[in-house]
């Protein structure tokens, strides 16, 4: 997939110590260190730590994993490790981006300790970014307004079903100069899937959720145009967002989402998703 992705063109990728424990950066690394370093930017995360004796994290489910389990953990001292654990996984010299993951209960932890970190790393040198990762808009808006942050990651908060961002985050993005990277734009699959079993926000999707993404779909298909070309085009017409994260979990995925941003999509479709 990551090659397929290089010959598409794309060249940024986005990890996590969490996806796959610690699989995800290993996988991406095995590719991306082939390539020439200056070609790509790559961004990682850091708020948990990768450890043999943790207790296992409530819903995770990956397949074929190292025996270790994630630590929350936004403390200044485990910020660092963490970024030295990640180098070492990837077999990179460095990473570009470095984003808070997920810290939706530790706020303080994580402004008192792993944005100093990474405000230092920024500082010296060692990443270009420094950014925070989340599924609520709500809190990057509050980093946002405290601290010195370069972009922001919002999953799921910015598509055609979910448009809270909208609301104070992307507004704010665009007056202090933040770049937002637009992710989870299928809303845990809803916009992408047929069918009954539906899942929005990790979960079964609501009755109220499937009929709001069921008009979407239909006026997607008056129109000819796929939902999922939509879904992945929509958040770019937003002036504060600068690129969208897609998942893949095959090559023939990866094909088909770079063809679909590439799908012919008229105005009267958009002023109607608009409405």
């Amino acid at each position: 997939m990551v090659e397929a992705a290089w010959d598409a063109g794309i060249r940024y990728f986005d990890t996590a110590p969490l996806y796959g424990f610690g699989l995800s950066e290993q996988r991406l690394g095995a590719v991306l260190r082939t390539k020439p370093r200056d070609q790509f930017v790559i961004s990682t995360k850091v708020g948990r730590l990768l450890r043999e004796d943790a207790p296992p994290e409530v819903g995770q489910a990956w397949k074929g994993t190292p025996p270790v389990n994630p630590v929350f953990d936004f403390s200044y001292d485990a910020t660092m490790r963490s970024v030295d654990e990640s180098l070492e996984r990837l077999q990179l010299d460095r990473v570009d981006v470095l984003l808070i993951h997920d810290p939706d209960q530790h706020f303080e932890e994580a402004m008192a300790g792993a944005y100093r970190a990474l405000d230092r790393l920024r500082a010296d040198g060692t990443v270009r970014a420094i950014g925070a990762g989340m599924n609520q808009a709500e809190m990057l808006a509050w980093f946002a307004r405290e601290a010195n942050f370069d972009c922001f990651l919002l999953a799921g908060r910015y598509t055609l079903l979910d448009r809270s961002g909208t609301q104070e985050l992307l507004p704010l993005c665009l007056e202090r100069g933040i770049s937002v990277i637009a992710g989870g734009v299928f809303n845990s699959g809803i916009l992408a899937e047929a069918g009954s079993n539906l899942h929005y926000n990790y979960e079964q999707a609501p009755p109220d959720v499937i009929s709001r993404a069921q008009r979407i779909k239909e006026t997607c298909k008056r129109h000819g145009v796929d939902v999922k070309a939509a879904a992945l085009q929509f958040p770019l017409r937003h002036a504060a967002v600068v690129s969208v994260l897609m998942g893949c979990r095959s090559v023939a995925e990866v094909e088909e989402n770079v063809r679909l941003l590439d799908a012919p999509i008229p105005d009267e479709l958009w002023r109607e998703l608009g409405a």
